[in-house]
């Protein structure tokens, strides 16, 4: 299963975590990649800019620095890479942060995903994919989550963004007829990861000597998926051009389906792990111990998350596999790397 396109695949939020890597597969694939990305400072942007520089290593990687919140400066980006597939993964992340500065979200996530979106349009690509997220779910307890139960009960703003962002995809694929797949990602973590996530904050805490807060004696559980994993079912679910579902029923809707070109799949490992199985990998990794400072789950968080992957492994012959002990120590080296620790 391949992409076929001689144009460039325009990437959103190339300089992220999820969007390096899959701009770095599609490279290697290859293709010829339009990324674009404001380098915000929601984290420190000196480790975007590194993994920017490595993608500007290659000679089919070009680079728009803007804002996907700007309608000009995507109509622009888009005229020139003139694309048939977008990936779009630019978006402002974190479920905690949304609490307190919910207007970033509205302006990336809403007003940055309607301007993707209507260039997609405009320029008739065949397929435009986009990262939803496992934040959909929110207060859905009934396990793993299926793409095929509703999800419209998420607990934090971010979730209710991202949920608005397949609602959004679910109307152009009606009106205009345009291919769209939502990928609902479950906790993602490797190298090159966010550092406002668990496995890099309790890595950086613990090699440096600090104290780790931990919710709920780390009894709360995540799908916690490889990033590889991730990025390989990015590649192949793009490839895969969604048609409208001949057995859709509006008397019975399947919120996977639809009667339109439109698709919703999970990408999660289907194994759960609670957080003190993490941390006990990351000190068998880093050979440090963890000193544990218990606090209570924040406005937003949820005790579990856990995928149900039948769909994806239907659709495109794949599932997540990556075991956390080996997720672990490929982040722990890379992190060795990078920090020179």
């Amino acid at each position: 299963m391949k992409i076929e396109t001689r144009r460039p695949i325009v990437v959103t939020g190339c300089a992220g975590f999820i969007g390096f890597h899959v701009s770095q597969r599609l490279l290697a694939e290859g293709h010829s990649v339009a990324g674009i990305d404001n380098l915000n400072p929601y984290y420190d942007p000196r480790l975007k800019k590194a993994r920017l520089a490595k993608l500007m290593e290659q000679d089919r990687f070009h680079f728009f620095r803007g804002d996907i919140a700007e309608e000009e400066t995507v109509e622009r980006m888009f005229d020139v890479a003139q694309p048939e597939y977008v990936v779009h993964l630019a978006a402002q992340a974190g479920v905690r942060y949304a609490f307190d500065n919910p207007a970033a979200y509205v302006s990336a996530n809403l007003n940055g995903f309607f301007n993707v979106m209507e260039s997609a349009r405009r320029l008739r690509v065949k397929h435009f994919l986009y990262a939803s997220s496992s934040s959909v779910y929110g207060a859905v307890t009934r396990f793993p989550w299926s793409e095929k139960e509703p999800a419209d009960f998420p607990v934090s703003f971010y979730g209710a963004t991202k949920r608005a962002n397949e609602m959004m995809a679910h109307s152009y694929a009606q009106l205009h007829k345009m291919p769209t797949t939502g990928l609902r990602f479950f906790t993602v973590y490797g190298p090159w990861g966010r550092p406002d996530m668990a496995v890099y904050i309790f890595t950086a805490s613990m090699m440096s000597g600090r104290p780790i807060e931990v919710v709920e004696k780390g009894e709360v559980e995540r799908d916690f998926t490889y990033i590889d994993d991730v990025v390989e079912g990015v590649v192949r679910a793009t490839a895969l051009i969604p048609q409208p579902d001949p057995n859709w029923s509006g008397d019975a809707p399947n919120p996977a389906t639809s009667n339109a070109p439109y698709r919703i799949y999970n990408i999660g490992n289907s194994s759960t792990v609670k957080l003190n199985e993490v941390i006990r990998q990351i000190e068998r990794a880093t050979n440090k111990k963890a000193q544990i400072v218990d606090r209570k789950l924040p406005p937003g968080d949820i005790w579990r998350t856990a995928a149900n992957t039948d769909d994806l492994f239907q659709a495109v012959g794949f599932r997540p596999s990556t075991t956390l002990e080996t997720g672990i120590d490929r982040f722990v080296a890379w992190y060795r790397e990078y920090h020179k620790a």
